[in-house]
């Protein structure tokens, strides 16, 4: 049966089939409206290196013929065969979109789809309709991304500039078209019959081979097989607003200063109060004139007139941006970043995370939002009276909000550095005090550990495992290391490590030692040991 997935949604592929020649089928359609639906290959940054993996109709296929275009089939728009242990390795996500060809917009379309296929049996579906979306001309519907396996996401999020944006989002550059050469006209065809009607080809199957009726031999890995016929669209209702990018600048460069008055000189009588020969007073905030028949000073900051730059607007500070530039090439280093996913790092020390992907709520410490966009609303999350006693008690008391709705937060704290840790059923191990916020989706409790512990000494530590991100906020940028039998760390700069690992309490206190005044203040550590692949993050900081 196959697994019916929201926005956001991620899984990896060998928990959906242990197939990997796979059927991606797309369907997408509105009224009056024509869609080209491509497929890019992306390499670890997320750009296209290689225009060989543009998949579209002018290009159906890849070099080594691991992802192919079929065309329309099965009730699809569109559709794919990928075989997945045949990309390259430079080849780490397959993004597969769909754009608009000619006027229109997305929110025009009706209940679509994009689904995968396995053996001729649909294992995943991911469902949109035109209510998700405003002025979009182009959408992300789903990515395969390798992170250690290759993994499947629900993406949904769209562009207000079609193809030629999505293309620049992928570092991909529009190929200017040349103007097609005159055809010759051909002859007027003469009298014949009509031909006979050629029956209509089957669609082609890739299904394997039915087994046997008698006895059952174990099934191998599906291998791919387009689907037979059409399957019921579900329809998922969501509302995401669209992000606007800020408006440039209606004016050019800054204009120059009001010339200061003139001066006092032949031919001007002297104003009241003014003794001749002398300056008339100069307001406040303005300059004074110069000696007559010589040019004002500049203004603090600001050249003369005849010592600027050829071609530099008078009367304009130096490393003021020239015309075609200005307010919005200032501002550009610091534009909105958005990637299609539900946490989106904006710098070191901003978070920003989607609401409206995944339909989780997200719990974040109590006056970490710096701002916000959409619908969202706030209330406070309460550990009941348990929670509150045993947070009182071990030092690891949380003062939690609660976001919900459909929007984008904006979070940070005291200009810390923020870390996203996506849990994928493995757990971390994370002082209170360093958390910044998590999905709800995720199980934490509080976990005893021997020794002085972490952070300020504490003897308790939280424990978050499940399927989600957590936020863990450092001072600087921290160091991971991974556990060895003599891996040590200071209990006040520790931060996290992994909950497989064991920790051990060192000590260098002696007797002899401490019979004279004085010692090196590193005293008690802690030591972490694990099997390989446990680890421990540091930060340049004790507290």
């Amino acid at each position: 049966m196959a697994r019916e997935f929201q926005r956001g949604h991620k899984a990896k592929i060998s928990d959906l089939t242990a197939g990997t020649d796979l059927y991606v089928g797309v369907q997408i359609a509105g009224p009056g409206l024509t869609f080209d639906i491509s497929c890019f290959g992306l390499d670890a940054n997320e750009q296209l290196s290689d225009d060989r993996y543009f998949i579209f109709f002018n290009q159906p296929k890849s070099p080594e013929e691991s992802i192919q275009l079929l065309g329309a089939q099965a009730g699809d728009t569109e559709s794919f065969r990928v075989t997945l242990d045949r990309i390259p390795a430079n080849i780490h996500k397959l993004s597969f979109t769909a754009t608009v060809d000619g006027a229109g917009q997305m929110s025009q379309i009706g209940p679509g789809y994009i689904r995968i296929v396995a053996g001729g049996e649909e294992v995943v579906r991911y469902a949109f309709n035109g209510s998700e979306f405003t002025t979009e001309r182009a959408v992300m519907l789903g990515d395969f991304y390798l992170k250690d396996v290759w993994r499947f996401a629900a993406v949904g999020q769209g562009f207000d500039g079609g193809l030629e944006a999505l293309l620049k989002n992928f570092g991909g550059e529009v190929a200017e078209e040349e103007p097609a050469a005159p055809q010759p006209q051909a002859a007027a065809p003469s009298f014949a019959p009509p031909a006979q009607a050629a029956a209509p080809a089957p669609a082609p199957s890739f299904g394997a081979p039915p087994a046997p009726p008698a006895p059952q031999a174990p099934q191998p890995a599906p291998s791919f097989g387009a689907p037979a016929a059409p399957a019921p669209t579900p329809q998922q209702m969501h509302a995401a607003p669209t992000m606007a990018a800020p408006l440039a600048p209606h004016g050019g460069t800054v204009p120059p200063p009001a010339p200061a008055p003139a001066p006092f000189g032949p031919g001007q009588p002297p104003q009241f109060g003014q003794v001749p020969g002398q300056a008339p007073p100069v307001p406040y905030g303005q300059q004074p004139p110069g000696p007559y028949g010589q040019q004002a000073p500049a203004p603090h900051g600001q050249q003369p007139p005849g010592m600027q730059p050829p071609g530099a607007p008078q009367g304009v500070p130096q490393g003021v941006p020239q015309a075609g530039a200005g307010l919005q090439a200032a501002l550009q280093p610091y534009k909105e970043t958005a990637t299609g996913q539900r946490w989106t790092p904006q710098n070191q020390q901003l978070m920003r995370v989607d609401l409206a992907m995944g339909g989780t709520p997200v719990l974040a410490r109590q006056g970490s939002m710096v701002m916000y966009q959409g619908k969202v609303d706030f209330s406070y999350k309460g550990a009941g009276f348990a929670g509150r006693i045993v947070g009182n008690a071990t030092g690891q008391e949380m003062q939690l909000m609660r976001c919900t709705g459909r929007g984008q937060v904006f979070l940070a704290e005291d200009g810390s550095h923020l870390h996203a840790i996506e849990l994928q059923g493995d757990g971390i191990c994370v002082s209170a005090e360093n958390v910044l916020a998590f999905d709800e989706s995720l199980q934490h409790e509080v976990r005893r550990i021997e020794g002085h512990g972490i952070p300020g000494g504490a003897l308790f530590t939280m424990l978050f495992q499940g399927t989600g991100t957590v936020v863990v906020k450092t001072h600087g940028v921290p160091v991971v290391l991974p556990v060895t039998p003599t891996t040590f760390a200071d209990c006040n700069a520790v931060v996290a490590w992994s909950a497989a690992s064991q920790v051990i309490i060192s000590s260098q206190v002696r007797l002899r030692r401490n019979a004279y005044p004085g010692h090196s203040g590193e005293t008690v550590n802690l030591q972490f040991r694990g099997a390989p692949g446990n680890f421990i993050v540091v930060q340049p900081y004790e507290v």
